[in-house]
């Protein structure tokens, strides 16, 4: 019996979708530009947090040591740093590995590599540099770094130079920026989302306003509420699919055409140097398609079949 039930709520669904032509048609391009606005969210957002890990990456804290200072001295310190909570990570380039870069970079430079020569040391002090977690845990580090003052072996301080005053205006304005954005983003995405919702539930309504006689009719023979509501959900819920399914294909024709658009619009050779940049929304799409597939059809269903529940609702009181 409820499986007799179901097969025909199921078979009135897709014949009320194939029915109605013109308002699913309507319904299915409001849900398929909602779930593409939902689909552009999730683009800015992955765009977004990539630039801003991208900055928050650019911003480190770099710590000179005296050029007599000894690597164990400088290892020793090394460890205590990396033993903060604060700290993400710490890189140590040695004085030879300095000198190494000066010289690989200046190379062709003859006149800086000849009074390089006459020198006749190594003048490039060994380097820490240190990344913290957060753009505001930086002043916390410096903090650390002024009290702490190692010494080596005959108390003598093997600092020489800390760069966090130089970058601490950037570095402020981050710890205020950030944060401002990523709330922004999200609340514009809570009240495009909110705007969708509105939308596709005023078309399933109108759908559901359409059919509001045969609903009388259903009632009044004693049909049940779930078999009146149940092939307007089946139709919401086909809705939902078939304009996914549209959401996705577009979303994908933009991911992998955009970069080619985006070249040409700046005047680039797209034959000739497109091998050259970077696809990031082809990239996002290719390894983000399970995530994006389960959250746009997700979507897309539950904007159909949610709405035309809801909608249906006062007419079952007859």
């Amino acid at each position: 019996m409820i499986f007799t039930t179901f097969k025909r709520v199921v078979r009135t669904g897709f014949v009320n979708f194939w029915r109605n032509g013109f308002l699913s048609f309507a319904a299915i391009v409001v849900i398929t530009l909602s779930l593409i606005s939902v689909g552009c969210l999730i683009f800015a957002g992955a765009i977004g947090g990539s630039l801003i890990a991208q900055v928050k990456d650019q911003v480190d804290i770099n710590v000179y040591f005296t050029l007599s200072a000894q690597e164990a001295d400088i290892l020793a310190f090394q460890k205590e740093i990396d033993a903060l909570p604060e700290v993400a990570s710490t890189t140590y380039v040695s004085q030879d590995q300095a000198l190494a870069s000066f010289q690989q970079r200046w190379q062709d430079n003859a006149l800086i590599m000849q009074g390089l020569q006459e020198l006749g040391s190594n003048p490039f002090p060994a380097a820490l540099t240190i990344k913290a977690k957060e753009p505001s845990q930086y002043g916390g580090i410096a903090d650390f770094l002024t009290s702490k003052a190692p010494t080596d072996s005959t108390g003598a301080p093997i600092i020489d130079k800390v760069n966090y005053q130089e970058n601490q205006l950037i570095i402020d304005r981050l710890s205020r920026i950030i944060p401002t954005v990523e709330q922004g983003g999200a609340a514009i995405a809570l009240l495009l989302a909110l705007a969708a919702v509105v939308v596709v539930f005023n078309t399933i309504r109108l759908i559901t306003y359409s059919v509001r006689d045969e609903i009388a009719v259903m009632k009044l023979v004693g049909a049940s509420n779930v078999y009146v509501r149940g092939p307007l959900v089946v139709s919401g819920i086909m809705y939902g699919i078939v304009s996914a399914v549209i959401a996705l294909a577009l979303m994908a024709a933009l991911s992998y055409w955009s970069d080619t658009l985006i070249l040409r619009l700046a005047g680039v050779d797209v034959a000739s140097n497109f091998s050259f940049a970077v696809n990031i929304f082809s990239d996002y799409f290719s390894r983000n398609f399970a995530q994006l597939f389960a959250a746009i059809m997700g979507a897309g269903i539950l904007l159909g079949g949610l709405s035309s529940y809801i909608a249906a609702r006062r007419y079952l009181r007859v």
